[in-house]
C-alpha cells in the first residue's frame, strides 16, 4: 500500500477557536487498535492549523468528485455510501478515536479505495479548501449543543454554512441531518436564510435512500425521536 499519511503543518493561533465538538478519545478493542496502528498510515490524515491551501488529489492519487464527511462516527454510513458510490472520493473528518479506527477496519475489509479519514476539526480542513473543491457536505447529527449558552458551538451556523457552501461547487450538495427537533429547525431557518443555497425540498426532506440508517439512527428511533433531513444546492 502506498502510504497517503498528510500533517498539515501548525501555524500561530491568537484566538482560540470556538470548537464545534468534544475532544473525545474513549476505550478501543485490540480489533481496532489493530486497524489504527496498521492502516492509518495509509489512509489518515492529522488536521492541524493549515498554513497553505488543501490538495484534495493527494491524499487519493487521483482526481474525482469530493464528498466530505463532517462527524462519521462510526463509520458505518461513510463506508456504505462510498461503496455504492466508487466514482466519488469520501473524505470522513472524525475526533472519536474508536470511530476513526472502525472505520479504517471497514475501508480495509470491503476494499474501499476511495474513502479516506481525516482527524482534527473540519472547519479547519475547509477553509484550507479552495472554493469549488467539494461535490457535496455530509453533516449527519452533529453534536446538537442542546444548551441555550452552548448554542455558538455549533456547526450548522451562518458563518459556517457561508464557508462551506462557498467550498462546493455550483449545484454542489450540502446535506444535514438530525434527531434533534430543535436543532432541526435552527438548521432549516439558518439554511434558508443562506442566499447561495437552493431548499431542494423547501423543507425539510423526506428520507433519502443513500443514506444508510446507522445504529445511532436506530438509537433515536427507538427512543421515539423524529429524524429531519434537510438538502440544499449552491447556486
Amino acid at each position: 500500500m502506498t502510504s497517503t499519511d498528510q500533517t498539515l503543518t501548525a501555524r500561530p493561533v491568537h484566538a482560540a477557536p470556538i470548537r464545534t465538538f468534544h475532544p473525545r478519545r474513549g476505550r478501543m478493542s485490540d480489533r481496532q487498535r489493530d486497524a489504527l496502528q496498521r492502516l492509518w498510515p495509509a489512509y489518515g490524515l492529522d488536521i492541524g492549523a493549515p498554513d497553505g491551501p488543501f490538495d484534495a488529489t493527494a491524499p487519493f492519487g487521483r482526481r474525482a468528485p469530493l464528498v466530505l464527511e463532517i462527524g462519521s462516527g462510526m463509520g458505518d454510513a461513510t463506508a456504505a455510501m462510498a461503496a455504492a458510490d466508487p466514482d466519488r472520493h469520501y473524505l470522513a473528518v472524525e475526533v472519536h478515536t474508536p470511530g476513526i479506527a472502525n472505520l479504517l477496519e471497514l475501508v480495509e475489509r470491503h476494499g474501499l479505495s476511495n474513502v479516506r479519514v481525516a482527524r482534527g476539526d473540519a472547519l479547519d480542513l475547509v477553509r484550507a479548501m479552495p472554493e469549488g473543491s467539494l461535490e457535496a457536505v455530509h453533516v449527519f447529527f452533529p453534536d446538537p449543543w442542546p444548551k441555550a449558552r452552548h448554542h455558538k458551538r455549533r456547526l450548522i451556523q451562518p458563518t459556517h454554512v457561508a464557508l462551506l457552501r462557498s467550498r462546493l461547487v455550483p449545484g454542489g450538495t450540502l446535506h444535514c441531518a438530525t434527531d434533534w427537533a430543535e436543532y432541526a429547525e435552527s438548521m432549516r431557518e439558518t439554511l434558508a436564510a443562506d442566499p447561495g443555497l437552493v431548499d431542494a425540498h423547501d423543507g425539510f426532506a423526506p428520507r433519502p435512500g443513500h443514506r444508510p440508517v446507522t445504529r445511532f439512527e436506530r438509537r433515536a428511533l427507538t427512543a421515539g425521536r423524529s429524524i429531519f433531513d434537510l438538502v440544499h444546492h449552491r447556486r
